[in-house]
């Protein structure tokens, strides 16, 4: 092997980590899309302690108290989806690792699949 082509080889592992394998996490992806992916926290940030949803109770309520909750710290918005990954436990936690990667591009959208899936009238 050339110089050039091992200088490739890398580069191409290199690439592959970087664009897809950082996103996976043995079987499970992120729901939501790279552009939400990109926020970040400010640093020092820890996050406060969300009640969880197990599938059982109020989705409304849960929904209502977590963006409480999360507007209590000072952030708002689409940088709320990455959190809403603490929140769920039980069939609500399968619910969310069964979402489809890249599937959720706001806080909107995550809301809604979310009541869609646990609300019932």
């Amino acid at each position: 092997m050339t110089i050039k082509q091992i200088q490739d080889l890398i580069a191409n592992a290199v690439k592959a980590q970087v664009q897809g394998g950082a996103r996976k996490t043995h079987l499970c992806t992120k729901p939501y899309t790279k552009k939400v992916d990109a926020f970040y926290m400010p640093r020092g940030y820890e996050p406060p302690k969300f009640q969880q949803f197990n599938g059982k109770g109020n989705p409304k309520q849960h929904v209502a108290h977590f963006i409480e909750t999360y507007n209590n710290i000072g952030t708002d918005g689409d940088p709320t989806i990455k959190q809403f990954v603490w929140t769920p436990k039980g069939i609500a936690f399968d619910w969310y690792t069964d979402l489809e990667a890249e599937s959720i591009g706001n806080w909107g959208q995550m809301e809604q699949e979310f009541l869609n899936r646990f609300y019932s009238t």
